[in-house]
């Protein structure tokens, strides 16, 4: 426990520590950086962040962070409308995107169900993905979930949802590890498991 010789130093690294992945050892370190730069650094700092909390919406469509109503991948004549990839975050949109191997465009679910941790089908943005399914405008789903128990299971809800309206439902190739997150895997593998993708089959 540290003896802060400033109550305003402590609220400040109480208030970092809350960050994912934070200790206070690294939240007094980084409270102490910012006390050495000078105001205009940290009211910089400051405001980038509260413009990002207040202004930042979720694209209309797919759910993507976005500054607009309509994201810049939906609203891009350039990708494929018709082809929707569905990802458990944005972090997944980012990890994809870097590969430059994949035209068309997404659907955030904003997580994965999981039981364990009382996320269910309701607490996801899957309403939303039927009814673009329901419309008869796409041409295929890839589901490009992770390699996990909870990432299968999602699978699995949604090829039961939207298998009724008989659209093509594919599934990323497993070149990429069991388990792993789709953020932390490299672009050579991730691009090669878009393109290489397999229709979706369910396990008996």
């Amino acid at each position: 426990m540290y003896n802060f010789p400033s109550r305003l130093l402590e609220n400040a690294v109480n208030e970092l520590a809350k960050l994912p992945g934070i200790g206070r050892k690294t939240a007094l370190r980084m409270a102490l950086h910012l006390l050495r730069s000078s105001p205009e650094e940290v009211e910089a700092f400051g405001n980038s962040v509260i413009r990002m909390r207040r202004e930042i919406v979720f694209c209309s469509r797919c759910q993507n962070i976005s500054d607009k109503e309509l994201c810049d991948i939906c609203a891009s004549p350039k990708r494929d409308a018709s082809l929707v990839c569905v990802v458990e975050d944005i972090r997944d949109v980012m990890a994809i995107e870097n590969t430059a191997q994949y035209t068309g465009v997404y659907h955030v679910l904003g997580g994965i169900i999981s039981p364990i941790e009382g996320i269910g089908p309701q607490d996801l943005n899957i309403a939303s993905l039927v009814e673009r399914v329901s419309s008869g405008d796409l041409k295929e789903i890839i589901l490009a979930l992770p390699s996990t128990i909870e990432g299968d299971t999602t699978n699995f809800y949604l090829f039961k949802k939207m298998s009724p309206f008989e659209i093509p439902i594919s599934m990323i190739a497993r070149g990429i590890s069991i388990g792993d997150e789709l953020e932390h895997t490299d672009e050579v593998t991730l691009g090669r498991s878009i393109l290489n993708r397999t229709p979706y089959q369910v396990v008996k």
